[in-house]
């Protein structure tokens, strides 16, 4: 049976194992979870648009706190250059969007991509109230609350649990060794997959992660073509809302779930070749990975992706020149390769950091915690351009030493969920924000 006919893991018991004759050689769980599976079943035998035919959301974090003013720079600004007489970017090397914002010279794969009408640029994203630890900042943007809140759930996961009943648990896979917490939900949906690369590469890939086991995640090996470990696959999430079940039917229906999602990747990875060259860092191979899941027709409607890095309170020039350029090399190459395989008009790409950096260099050539600061937006149907205003860098305008925020981030997340995943956002993000022109 290939990828195309295999039916949700859900429907293949509930019709087949569920509903046959039971027989002394059927595992205790299955049996013990008929009950469970057929109310998770009932009304969901077809799913409804999945990974395969609609639109498909990538995230990606950029954990650390990215100097988002030296990412999208002021052209000719005193204040910038008077704020960072060091480590401010020369300004005959920035690449010019308009007469007054340019990028990182760094970013000049990802520049073309914005010529060729593919990027925007969301400027002064934040929220009230910002908080400068990074775990408390990551915290609030992953669950999408205000910043004096708290959830046990994340915005994606929110988005599973209203728009994704009766979805394979691949609804949402993460290229991560741990649970994003954006994507826990109150009824647990999501894979853990660290791919091991096979892109086409433009230089030598970094050596595959490690499977781990956590108390919240199990972790499966996944054989490569010559039968050696490769990837390694995990489910995201605790029992979360499995009725009665013991921790050992958890686990055993876990490893099921796994194994089925194991299966679908592993068809959809060995059905597609990337049709441009990727590069050899482990984000680039984790964009190759990403891109064939799409190729070879996984029903996977979110992916989300990491790199770290970005706090930069020392030696920031050099180190952030390097990072910006994995980044935006990876983004482009990705971009490019769906358009090759015709898909770019249905994936978006969204990056955001916990937060920016301060207006001010530090004494050490870097910068400290800040606020607010730009993020990327990416794909066939964006429309490009650069959305929301510059904040000013006059010392009046600061808060403590930080850019104000002029667009709550939560205004981003509604723009993706409404104008591409298909979605009402108020019953996700608990209110309504204001949706930003970011499509065509």
């Amino acid at each position: 049976m290939n990828i195309d006919e295999l039916k949700t893991r859900r429907e293949f018991l509930r019709t087949g194992l569920l509903g046959g004759s039971l027989c002394w050689t059927m595992p205790a769980f299955l049996s013990r979870t008929m009950q469970s599976l057929h109310a998770e079943a009932d009304g969901a035998v077809v799913q409804g648009v999945t990974g395969r035919d609609g639109n498909i959301l990538v995230v990606l974090q950029l954990a650390g706190g990215n100097d988002g003013l030296n990412t999208v720079i002021p052209l000719g600004n005193d204040e910038y250059r008077k704020s960072r007489p060091k480590i401010g970017v020369p300004e005959a090397s920035i690449l010019r969007l308009d007469s007054q914002t340019g990028l990182h010279p760094s970013l000049s794969a990802l520049a073309a991509a914005y010529q060729e009408g593919h990027v925007a640029v969301v400027q002064g994203v934040g929220y009230p109230n910002p908080n400068r630890s990074h775990f408390r900042s990551t915290e609030i943007w992953a669950t999408g609350v205000e910043s004096d809140r708290f959830s046990n759930t994340g915005w994606i996961g929110r988005y599973f649990d209203n728009a994704c009943a009766g979805y394979d648990a691949s609804v949402g896979i993460a290229m991560a060794s741990q649970i994003p917490q954006a994507m826990t939900a109150t009824n647990p949906k999501g894979v853990l997959y660290q791919g091991s690369g096979g892109g086409k590469k433009k230089g030598k890939t970094n050596d595959p992660r490690p499977v781990e086991m956590d108390g919240s995640t199990m972790r499966m090996e996944e054989d490569d073509d010559n039968g050696q470990a490769g990837g390694s696959i995990g489910m995201l999430n605790g029992p979360g809302n499995l009725g009665k079940l013991s921790a050992l039917d958890f686990l055993e229906r876990t490893e099921l779930d796994a194994k089925v999602s194991q299966e679908e990747i592993t068809k959809a990875t060995s059905k597609a070749t990337n049709l441009v060259s990727f590069p050899g860092t482990r984000l680039g191979q984790n964009f190759a990975t990403v891109s064939r899941l799409i190729a070879g027709g996984m029903p996977t409607r979110i992916y989300y992706l990491s790199m770290g890095g970005f706090d930069t309170h020392s030696g920031q020039t050099g180190s952030h020149d390097r990072l910006l350029k994995e980044m935006g090399d990876a983004v482009a190459a990705f971009l490019s390769d769906l358009k090759a395989q015709g898909n770019l008009g249905r994936v978006s790409l969204m990056t955001f950091s916990e937060f920016g950096r301060r207006v001010k260099e530090n004494a050490s050539g870097g910068t400290d915690h800040g606020a607010a600061a730009p993020l990327f937006l990416a794909g066939g149907g964006i429309k490009a351009g650069l959305l929301g205003k510059m904040p000013s860098l006059d010392p009046k305008d600061l808060f403590q030493g930080d850019v104000k925020y002029n667009t709550d981030f939560r205004s981003v997340y509604a723009t993706v969920l409404e104008q591409h995943m298909g979605v009402k956002s108020a019953g996700i993000l608990r209110t309504q924000f204001p949706v930003l022109g970011a499509y065509s």
